[in-house]
């Protein structure tokens, strides 16, 4: 997978992008994210973007694998088709655009039996959440925003878009060590033997091994004690 987007459409224009946008700007945006971008009526990325038009903010770094972008749909189909702002259906958009292992997992949610809504509200949730700025406390104990809590409710879960480290197996350094590490070392050894030179052997000779590397050989040693009769 990729490339997914998640989309929810605002038609009665819960989502302020101009007031979101300040909120970040006062950090009363929180976030795993580190980054935002916002631009305004005018001002392009590109020039066949039109979604640069009006009032769009992008939460999240464009090149990650899963970031933000909340736009003002209804002056995009202005610009796009025409429409004047008052007749459009939607006033605001908020995308969650996800790649590779992002969109694999939020698919993986999806076939769990899971709404669209359900998800996407998860992730939103899991990633950011808006509030407002009380003296005195910590940024993690700010109340909620009104208006975000009424958008995103107030009981959504969370969803994960991330794997579990994978526990260490010999195994994985072995194929590591044939994909990546073989060829090149044959080279080296064939180059010895046509050289008489022992680069090779010398190196091995003088590879000092870790803490980590000597802790694997006991586990691998006690795996093998185990097995024997």
């Amino acid at each position: 997978m990729k490339r997914l987007d998640l989309a929810i459409n605002d038609r009665v224009g819960l989502l302020d992008i101009p007031d979101l946008t300040k909120k970040c700007q006062k950090e009363e945006c929180i976030s795993l994210f580190r980054t935002f971008k916002s631009y305004r009526s005018g001002e392009l990325l590109k020039p066949d973007d039109k979604d640069g038009m009006g009032n769009t903010l992008y939460i999240g770094s464009l090149k990650s694998e899963v970031y933000f972008c909340l736009y003002e749909k209804d002056y995009e189909q202005y610009i796009k088709l025409g429409i004047p702002l008052d007749q459009t259906e939607t006033k605001n958009r908020f995308e969650i655009r996800l790649k590779n292992d992002r969109a694999y997992h939020a698919i993986q949610d999806l076939l769990k039996g899971r709404s669209i809504e359900s998800t996407t509200f998860s992730i939103i949730n899991r990633y950011l959440r808006f509030a407002d700025k009380v003296e005195g406390k910590r940024r993690t104990n700010w109340p909620l925003n009104e208006q975000w809590g009424r958008f995103i409710g107030r009981n959504q879960k969370e969803i994960q878009l991330t794997s579990e480290p994978k526990p260490y197996t010999i195994e994985r350094t072995l194929n590591w060590l044939g994909r990546q590490v073989a060829p090149t070392w044959k080279m080296a050894k064939e180059l010895d033997r046509l050289n008489q030179t022992t680069y090779i052997q010398d190196m091995v000779n003088n590879t000092r091994l870790s803490d980590r590397h000597k802790k694997i050989l006991e586990q691998q040693s006690m795996a093998i004690e185990n097995l024997i009769i």
